[in-house]
């Protein structure tokens, strides 16, 4: 019998995920207001974020596995309010290194919260709905990117930027209070440990398996991160044809994200993926055909998200199928290869930009899209793994 508390947790770890989605990419859209305020460079600016990706790589699977032993309620509750503190402190900050710092505050918070989070719910759930409560927990994460992000940067240009981090650090308050009463007391599925680390680091399959996160997004990261650019210079947009593209592409990602959960539990996490990633390879290279019809453009927006953004449900899936004694050490090695694929994905998208121009991005994006469908193929023959249900 599901208690009223237990209602009460997909939706606690959905809505810590959005504040933390919100802290950590409203970034994007304040580097401009911080760089002024503090009067430094652009480049500099930009270790808000560097500095945040750099230190949950690290620091995320050697909390989770340092943290093991302990209750799940007390180590997300702590996870939240560090993140919420480092906001604050963000917004406080008497210089710019001081931001940094609480940036790696805010990596290692995050680092708990969210695979922990993901831990939780497919610990409380049963394997036939597994995909979908992951993908009903990454949804606030999703959510953030089309409401948090934007409405950081709108309060930073119109309040400044302090304002943006102090707004985080008070939505994180009434989460924090949710995970501690809502969250099952006790819940501890397996304990974790830096031995468990190692061991799931030096498996080949696991290893190969979590990669993948990194190779799909490095492909989806090639043209997104410099769409801007792109949508200006190349299609002709405007502010507002650039804000309602993103707006388009983060209503594809929600679609996304909620359809391959359920999409993963008839099919399975590797059919899923496979057919996201070949979605890739043909939908990228519309891109590098800009400019087009708006509508089109548009289209291409919802279509293009509403695969690229769909993968964790599936992944997370399938690492636990592949990995189900080390769940909590591979969701935290999988949440870290989120911005490992983010970053060497900008960088190629940077490469390819330099050397070939703007209109090269889908191209490369979509020769990046193969990668990850040779990829999925060649982890799948190592690590067969069919559907959550046989296992």
């Amino acid at each position: 019998m599901v208690t009223d508390h237990q209602r009460w947790v997909i939706p606690t770890l959905s809505a810590s995920n959005f504040v933390i989605g919100m802290g950590a990419f409203m970034v994007i859209g304040l580097l401009e207001p911080f760089a002024d305020a503090l009067s430094i460079s652009s480049a500099s600016a930009g270790w808000i974020m560097t500095s945040y990706a750099i230190s949950y790589t690290i620091l995320s699977p050697l909390l989770v596995s340092l943290t093991g032993n302990i209750g799940r309620r007390r180590v997300l509750t702590f996870g939240l309010s560090l993140f919420g503190f480092s906001c604050l402190l963000a917004a406080l900050a008497p210089n710019e290194w001081v931001v940094y710092f609480s940036r790696v505050l805010a990596a290692a918070g995050a680092g708990l919260v969210t695979p922990v989070g993901s831990a939780v719910a497919a610990g409380l759930s049963t394997p036939d709905n597994r995909a979908r409560s992951l993908a009903a927990v990454f949804f606030g994460l999703t959510l953030a990117q089309i409401v948090g992000v934007p409405a950081g940067s709108f309060l930073a240009y119109t309040f400044g930027w302090r304002t943006a981090f102090m707004v985080v650090a008070v939505l994180a308050i009434p989460c924090v209070y949710l995970l501690w009463t809502r969250i099952p007391a006790g819940l501890n599925f397996q304990a974790t440990s830096l031995k468990e680390l190692g061991a799931a680091l030096t498996n080949f399959r696991i290893v190969l398996a979590v990669l993948f996160t990194s190779t799909f997004l490095g492909a989806i990261y090639v043209p997104f991160t410099f769409l801007a650019p792109l949508l200006s210079e190349v299609q002709g947009f405007g502010r507002d044809g650039v804000t309602l593209f993103l707006l388009l592409s983060g209503i594809g990602a929600v679609i996304g994200n909620l359809a391959s959960g359920r999409i993963t539990d008839r099919y399975g996490a590797f059919t899923t993926l496979l057919a996201i990633a070949i979605a890739q390879v043909l939908l990228m290279p519309v891109m590098s055909f800009f400019p087009i019809a708006n509508s089109l453009v548009f289209l291409s927006a919802v279509v293009w998200a509403a695969f690229g953004w769909s993968v964790m449900a599936p992944q997370q899936s399938r690492l636990l199928a592949i990995a189900p004694d080390k769940a909590s050490v591979v969701l935290a090695l999988n949440a870290a290869a989120i911005y490992l694929g983010a970053a060497v994905g900008s960088a190629l998208g940077a490469w390819a930009l330099t050397n070939f121009g703007l209109s090269s991005l889908g191209w490369a994006g979509s020769i990046a899209a193969m990668v990850a469908v040779v990829h999925i193929l060649v982890s799948q023959k190592i690590s067969p793994v069919h559907r959550m249900t046989s296992q």
